[in-house]
């Protein structure tokens, strides 16, 4: 017996709702979408009137999602994912498989970039691209498959998993190190701070009872990634990371001169559209959190 065919809304009325959804904004999804601020509202009212509730509260200069409209929204994102996903297998028969990574520049280099070997050791067919960019997680169903970002909870709407735990401690160059022989030296040293994250030597001075402590003037970066860099070469001591560290520390590049590493609440997390299960996909989720494991 043929099974009741389902009773489905308007392609066109999905499309609509989900790029509002994302800008919230009928006009930045007009744009996206090549048609008119007026047709997506009305593919919009459209859909309300299908369902038969509000998917959106319509703000003066921007949209809020109803309750209802935040519950219908990842089951719709999922399912574009799986078209597309299936598309894009159908089409790209006997062509390279693609994975498009989103990261952010400094997870990238300090941690992801020294162990990228193995991973191409492992799929050498996999062509992988990895994008650094401080862009938020919009396209993540369209146009990356999967991203890491940094917070104390995973955004919602996405499948997360945790991958790498966060501590602070002092690094420097191994010439510097015999002079730290406890935190209060750190007084006549140069203390390398990252401007985007001004509360980390504060925080591990606290812990270590150097409250105040300032040291000497140094140089100031705006990225982890270049005041690691100055601490190797001996400009002074930074904040490390460990996750951002562990490879340096390995190889002796760089030296923590004390024991103490504060715990912080921080989480990097593994994130992907729910749903999306292309072979690649995958096969990276599997071998990056088994790097992760391994760093543990």
């Amino acid at each position: 017996m043929e099974a009741p065919r389902r009773r489905l809304p308007p392609l066109n009325a999905l499309r609509a709702f989900e790029a509002a959804a994302r800008h919230s904004n009928f006009t930045r999804a007009a744009e996206e979408l090549s048609v008119t601020q007026t047709a997506v509202s009305q593919q919009v009212k459209l859909l309300e009137e299908f369902l038969g509730f509000r998917l959106f509260r319509r703000l003066h200069n921007s949209l809020e999602l109803t309750d209802r409209g935040a519950q219908y929204l990842p089951a719709l994102r999922e399912a574009f994912a799986s078209i597309g996903d299936a598309t894009e297998a159908l089409l790209g028969e006997g062509k390279t498989p693609r994975l498009t990574l989103s990261v952010m520049p400094n997870f990238a280099l300090r941690w992801l970039i020294p162990r990228l070997q193995r991973w191409q050791a492992l799929h050498p067919d996999v062509e992988l691209l990895v994008q650094t960019d401080r862009h938020g997680l919009e396209t993540l169903a369209e146009e990356v498959d999967l991203a890491i970002r940094f917070s104390e909870a995973p955004p919602p709407g996405l499948h997360a998993e945790p991958l790498l735990t966060d501590e602070i401690f002092p690094v420097c160059a191994p010439s510097l190190a015999a002079a730290l022989d406890a935190p209060a030296r750190l007084a006549g040293a140069a203390l390398l701070h990252v401007e985007t994250s001004p509360e980390d030597w504060p925080v591990w001075l606290t812990a270590a009872g150097c409250e105040g402590l300032q040291g000497r003037p140094a140089p100031r970066f705006d990225t982890y990634a270049l005041a690691l860099e100055a601490a190797h070469h001996g400009c002074g001591v930074a904040i490390g990371h460990g996750p951002f560290v562990a490879h340096d520390l390995a190889m002796g590049r760089l030296v923590a001169p004390f024991t103490l590493r504060v715990a912080r609440a921080k989480t990097w997390w593994l994130l992907s559209p729910r749903g999306r299960a292309r072979r690649p996909v995958v096969q990276f989720r599997a071998w990056i959190l088994s790097e992760a494991r391994r760093q543990g």
